[in-house]
């Protein structure tokens, strides 16, 4: 879950929290300014670089609840000297008690990407949770409803996940924006090939990637070409997926290997 829908729900809930932002830096650090994270006496979320540096902050950040303290602190930190990091640099961090206008004025991010993904079989669900953690849009697509599982392990799935019941496939692919990723990997082949060929025509693709063995990409660019799609344009399809050198054709091992290479492409 994004943290900003973090801070929305602990505020809706009356949990006193503190916003934690790494407002300045000097020197290598474990994260950049302007990274928060949330402490409340009970929880925290997000994360300003781990180790001791983050106990410190939490630590702190409980001691200003526990006080009721409501001035805004700020807290300067050489990791080396002070926290015997290895990072070597300084942060200065900012506390501020958690109120709704920080909602308002939240930094906004732009997602790493947006990705279509078509298919919520076992591959699929191992992708979607993944990218359930990550600061992606994804529009996860499939005709079968009861494939969808309803949660997420305890929790829900997050805003950035949205889940898609949809019979026309084509509809949904030209309401990708430009530039959009696409996975392709339904319960059938024909399903398949009529969702690759929207995406090719479409053109304007940041990365296709079809599951599927060399045979089947074999296949599908014999049916493409019979179909009159430029063999410049099927050359940029991805058939397998996933980068190579990660063993293993356990949906878990995959999803690993296809979220890696959705991350390599999106930089």
């Amino acid at each position: 879950m994004r943290l900003s829908h973090v801070a929305r729900d602990w505020l809706a809930a009356g949990e006193p929290a503190l916003l934690v932002e790494v407002s300045d830096t000097q020197g290598s650090v474990p994260r950049e300014a302007g990274t928060r994270m949330l402490v409340s006496m009970q929880q925290a979320a997000g994360t300003i670089g781990g180790g001791h540096l983050e106990l410190k902050a939490i630590a702190q950040a409980r001691a200003m609840l526990a006080s009721g303290d409501t001035a805004v602190g700020s807290l300067y930190l050489p990791l080396g000297p002070a926290l015997g990091q290895c990072c070597g640099g300084a942060v200065t961090l900012r506390f501020e008690r958690l109120q709704s206008q920080h909602l308002a004025h939240w930094p906004g991010s732009k997602p790493l990407f947006h990705l279509q993904l078509f298919g919520a079989g076992h591959v699929g669900r191992a992708i979607a949770r993944l990218l359930a953690t990550l600061d992606v849009q994804v529009d996860w697509i499939d005709e079968r409803e009861d494939e969808f599982p309803i949660r997420l392990g305890e929790g829900a799935w997050p805003d950035h996940v949205n889940k898609c019941v949809g019979d026309g496939v084509e509809g949904e692919v030209r309401r990708a924006p430009p530039g959009a990723f696409y996975l392709v990997l339904t319960h059938q082949h024909d399903l398949d090939l009529r969702i690759t060929e929207a995406i090719l025509r479409r053109g304007d693709f940041g990365f296709l990637g079809l599951i599927g063995s060399r045979t089947k990409k074999h296949k599908f660019i014999h049916r493409l070409e019979e179909r009159g799609i430029a063999p410049a344009q099927i050359e940029r399809m991805v058939c397998p997926i996933g980068l190579p050198g990660i063993a293993g054709k356990a949906p878990e091992v995959v999803a690993v290997a296809v979220v890696a290479q959705l991350l390599q492409r999106a930089r």
